[in-house]
């Protein structure tokens, strides 16, 4: 029974902060990729950050310099943090975990940029 718990989503102004969490069990989670996604309604998910097993991290273009990903392998748990958030990066984020063909998705949490 694996299990993605994500929390820290709510609302922010524009130039606002945010930070993510995604609490992770059922898997051995240091051997996993993570990454959060996000889906903006009428669009299709996006890949918005990724931290592999092996230490790699990578980043969509729109967040890269602002997002920063990271991963405690002591408390099963990945990290987003959002700075200099914009309008446009309203949507569901959701936590991801994969290994092969092992992979499993957490229920979302909404993020709403708004003055």
């Amino acid at each position: 029974q694996v299990q993605l718990v994500e929390s820290g989503g709510g609302l922010v102004q524009p130039g606002g902060s945010l930070r993510l969490s995604c609490a992770a069990s059922g898997i051995i989670f240091s051997i996993y990729d993570m990454g959060w996604y996000r889906q903006a309604p009428g669009k299709m998910r996006e890949l918005v950050a990724a931290f592999t097993r092996g230490g790699i991290t990578n980043y969509a273009a729109s967040v890269k310099g602002r997002f920063t990903i990271s991963r405690d392998n002591t408390k099963n748990t990945v990290f987003l943090q959002m700075n200099s958030l914009k309008p446009e990066d309203t949507a569901v984020y959701y936590c991801n975990a994969r290994r092969y063909e092992l992979t499993a998705w957490g229920q979302g949490t909404q993020v709403t940029v708004s003055s």
